[in-house]
């Protein structure tokens, strides 16, 4: 009989994250954010410009005709990132996201990581990271676990 693996929650959760990031409109990063407490999840998050406004897909990308290289100059981006995102969509629904873990398919910048702090997020999971680093000071001062995980596999686990 053939001995059957199923992904762990974090490597499941990582998973729906890359679903997400599928529907972001940066030209340069696919990123999205899974936020869950008690293996729900609470919201979700993509990068992309502002609802109901034109896009980088359509419009080109600022930051590269600029030549402004990946993890600065956040407000030349018409972009929101995956991570305000999905603190975003919880508050429009009324979500607390306090204690929740953050699913993501990059690691945080430094404004997302203190948007995070402020919404008392626990944990942050990824497997990617990003040009910026000054997110872990403020993590372990704020008392949030980084973790630093293998990208999980893209295929689904056959059940046969």
């Amino acid at each position: 009989m053939k001995e059957m693996r199923r992904p762990s929650i974090d490597e499941y959760f990582l998973k729906i994250a890359l679903v997400v990031a599928e529907r972001a409109t940066c030209r340069r990063h696919h990123v999205g954010a899974v936020a869950a407490k008690n293996k729900h999840i609470l919201s979700t998050g993509y990068n992309g410009a502002a609802a109901g406004v034109k896009d980088c897909l359509e419009l080109g990308c600022l930051r590269d005709e600029l030549n402004i290289p990946s993890g600065t100059r956040h407000e030349i981006c018409r972009g929101i990132h995956a991570e305000q995102n999905a603190i975003i969509q919880a508050s429009l629904h009324g979500v607390s996201l306090e204690g929740a873990t953050l699913y993501c398919t990059h690691s945080p910048c430094i404004l997302c990581a203190k948007m995070l702090a402020n919404a008392r997020i626990r944990r942050f999971v990824t497997f990617g990271k990003y040009a910026d680093d000054a997110f872990i000071g403020l993590f372990k001062e704020a008392g949030i676990e980084f973790d630093l995980q293998p990208r999980p596999p893209s295929g689904i686990m056959s059940l046969d």
